[in-house]
């Protein structure tokens, strides 16, 4: 039996990918506030601006390249079972190599139903307004916006109990459900957190704090945990 090993990863991870993140741009993205384009109500005001916006981030994700960090998480397989719960919409995690990922925010190649969030078709190219699922519904984004319930915490909040270790990677812990997730882990279970600038953690037990970008701090966390083999 291999030790669990979870990971929660935020958008820190896919940046040295080249991804933006809402973190350095202020919330804004390409001028549009983030509730403009991932929220009920910004699809309500304007679906064509949502869809596009959607669109670019589907282009970029899939010109992005696995980056060290990926990589190295994905070869930590070798020595444990690897669980990975990501906020990040990308595949980046899947293309690396990882096989057992949960993704909270939805995913950005996939695509859904309005009128039925179970009815959900892969998403390769562009979505446009007029597109329509077998139901009649438009098609939206499989993402997770704003104000939307995270139907996979459940998932995550199991995993993350049963963890042997936990390791949070480039992420602000500002977004909720997400961010309580460290909350529940074992008081006994040792905790990494990595990202160039450590998020407030409050008063948690065993915390190792690796204040490094995400390539350089799984470098580093692999040197950590692997000695040991």
């Amino acid at each position: 039996m291999k030790p669990r090993l979870v990971v929660l990863s935020g958008a820190g991870i896919s940046a040295e990918s080249g991804l933006k993140t809402f973190r350095d741009s202020n919330g804004l993205w390409e001028e549009h506030d983030i509730y403009e384009v991932a929220s009920p109500q910004g699809w309500q005001k304007n679906p064509g601006l949502v869809l596009e916006f959607y669109n670019m981030r589907r282009r970029d994700a899939r010109t992005a390249q696995p980056n060290a960090a990926h990589i190295g998480l994905a070869k930590l397989q070798e020595h444990f079972d690897v669980r990975i719960i990501t906020q990040n919409i990308d595949d980046l995690h899947e293309r690396a190599g990882s096989e057992k990922v949960i993704h909270l925010h939805g995913e950005i190649f996939k695509m859904r139903s309005v009128l039925d969030e179970h009815l959900i078709y892969p998403a390769d190219g562009d979505i446009k307004l007029g597109d329509l699922a077998a139901d009649g519904g438009q098609l939206r984004p499989h993402i997770v916006w704003f104000g939307e319930a995270v139907p996979m915490i459940e998932v995550a909040l199991a995993e993350v109990l049963e963890a042997d270790i936990f390791v949070v990677i480039g992420t602000s812990l500002n977004v909720y459900p997400a961010a309580g997730l460290l909350n529940y882990v074992g008081e006994t279970v040792p905790k990494y957190v990595i990202d160039k600038n450590i998020p407030l953690v409050g008063d948690i037990k065993g915390l190792h704090l690796i204040e490094k970008p995400a390539t350089e701090g799984v470098a580093e966390l692999i040197k950590l945990l692997v000695a040991g083999f």
